[in-house]
């Protein structure tokens, strides 16, 4: 009888009115985030579209670097752009997915891999211009690799999406069940069979997250490219890795930076051809996220 009286007290019932006061405060609060970012994204997009597409033609996604604006073109930046990231992606990858599983599954526990995991854990979180700082030092004045190439660009770039993709590596691996391990081991499979035949294909859904994180960053990024000297005007497009080239991110900048107005509109035209590179790749990879997903 106390019970039901209290519930039922106007004190009881200022509280709860109280509580989903603020609760629709709360959700307005973020129904009114959601709609100014949208709004910026599509003001953002406006004027892109605006200034751009007029640009967007085969001459221009067809042709090459050029002092003057009514012919200069994309495609060198853009190949090189593949280049870099197939250098990135194919040394990131597979080096960041192997050593997250040496981390999380094989390393014992000490004080020494405390000390790696804490040096991963800070590398995620350097500045990129630190990266290319290390890539100047190290590829191009001690190993002598050919300056603003695809090679150096993606050797660089890979360096700063490794520890990104080390990281989601571990948490989606940590996030797999114990029980399929004890499972695969009970039957009889060795620790190595367990984990790159139950564990790792369970964790490659989050593995891929994370390396769709790591490679979209990777592609927008123009601080360490600078300072390994893929600033350069270069006419023909890149036959290899080890040829000069440029980038898009650069090739905006640098157009960006060209007092002649006739640049804004291809600046922006080679702004939608990065975002329409970002929404390939983050296409491409949600789709063979969601092919190798697995539920249990």
């Amino acid at each position: 009888m106390s019970n039901n009286s209290t519930f039922s007290s106007p004190a009881f019932a200022k509280r709860l009115a109280r509580r989903h006061a603020a609760e629709r405060r709360f959700k307005l609060i973020g129904l009114g985030a959601i709609v100014l970012s949208l709004a910026f994204l599509a003001l953002l997009l406006f004027i892109m579209m605006h200034n751009g597409l007029g640009g967007l033609n085969w001459n221009f996604l067809s042709g090459s670097d050029s002092t003057d604006p009514h012919t200069a073109g994309i495609w060198s930046a853009a190949k090189g752009s593949i280049l870099t990231m197939l250098v990135t992606l194919l040394l990131s990858f597979p080096m960041g997915v192997l050593a997250a599983i040496y981390l999380e599954e094989f390393a014992p526990r000490s004080r020494w891999i405390e000390l790696v995991e804490v040096s991963i854990n800070n590398l995620a979180a350097v500045p990129s211009i630190i990266f290319g700082l290390l890539g100047l030092a190290v590829f191009i004045n001690t190993l002598n690799l050919p300056r603003s190439s695809p090679l150096v660009g993606g050797l660089t770039l890979a360096l700063m999406t490794m520890p990104v993709i080390v990281i989601s590596g571990r948490n989606a691996i940590k996030a797999v069940p114990p029980s399929i391990r004890d499972a695969a081991l009970a039957v009889g499979a060795s620790k190595v069979q367990a984990v790159f035949h139950h564990v790792l294909p369970l964790a490659l859904p989050g593995i891929l997250t994370g390396t769709i994180i790591g490679m979209a960053r990777a592609l927008g990024e123009t601080a360490p490219l600078l300072m390994i000297g893929m600033r350069a005007f270069i006419v023909t497009p890149p036959g290899g890795v080890t040829d000069p080239s440029s980038v898009l991110p650069m090739q905006i900048f640098l157009w960006s930076d060209e007092i002649d107005k006739a640049f804004v509109q291809n600046t922006s035209a080679a702004i939608i051809v990065l975002l329409v590179f970002l929404l390939v790749m983050n296409g491409l990879a949600i789709y063979l996220r969601n092919k190798f997903e697995v539920r249990w």
